[in-house]
């Protein structure tokens, strides 16, 4: 998807872009909290730690910050999160799905439904767009790892289902529940990936011109901001011009 690559590299600028991180180490360190809470403390016997601790690292997060994360679910930190899934409509009616873990569901479900409404959207029930995503493990490896060929073979070996190749990198993309095997065999044969988890992967794209994604991006970085809010994903897609002057 075009769409969702394109997103990638829009919150990728942005983020090396922004001196206040934060935020966004904030959420990384509650997800290897809840993830080492949630399994075995060693990332070795624990695929959902593991990936936890390695976005986290390509989102450089310090090392000492992982391992005060570990460290806290270890003492009770951990236990009174909520995993919840909202789904919602935004402008011109993209679809939105929105992964938080949070302390108290009332109040986020109130955030996150005056944030949808704030911004144009409106937030649905349970499944009300997620039939327009696929779970998805993905893979991410930059251009320097090799050639498309040689990605491709290479995720073939690992039992990957897809690789999207662009000037800006590799997208090796597999089911779910195959993630930590395929990643642990392309580490062997690709080295360390710059990113490993689980998204939700759009099957139903939804045009946006200029206004209706700079609309969006409000929306998005709104819900974004919210504390309780883990990560936010769209089905929109934008061409080149559109993309270019954003």
């Amino acid at each position: 998807m075009a769409g969702h690559s394109k997103w990638a590299n829009i919150q990728h600028r942005k983020g090396r872009q922004d001196a206040v991180r934060s935020k966004l180490f904030s959420k990384l360190s509650k997800e290897i909290t809840v993830a080492a809470k949630m399994g075995d403390p060693d990332p070795d016997n624990n695929p959902r730690l593991r990936m936890a601790i390695k976005e986290g690292k390509s989102q450089s997060l310090p090392k000492d910050v992982i391992d005060r994360a570990i460290k806290k679910s270890q003492v009770g930190e951990g236990d009174e999160y909520e995993e919840i899934r909202y789904e919602g409509y935004g402008p011109n009616g993209v679809a939105v799905i929105v992964e938080a873990m949070t302390d108290n569901r009332n109040r986020t479900a109130s955030s996150v439904r005056s944030t949808f409404t704030k911004n144009g959207g409106n937030l649905g029930e349970t499944g009300s767009v997620g039939f327009m995503f696929d779970r998805k493990g993905e893979v991410s490896y930059p251009a320097s790892v090799g050639d498309a060929d040689t990605v491709m073979e290479a995720a073939i070996e690992a039992g990957a289902e897809d690789v999207e190749s662009t000037e800006d990198g590799h997208v090796i993309w597999c089911a779910d529940s195959d993630l930590n095997d395929v990643s642990t065999a392309l580490e062997s044969a690709l080295g360390e990936s710059e990113s490993t988890k689980l998204v939700w992967k759009p099957t139903i794209s939804t045009d946006m011109d200029l206004v209706g994604m700079q609309k969006l991006m409000k929306l998005i970085d709104a819900l974004e901001d919210d504390d309780d809010i883990q990560r936010v994903t769209s089905n929109f897609e934008a061409s080149d011009e559109v993309m270019d002057q954003l």
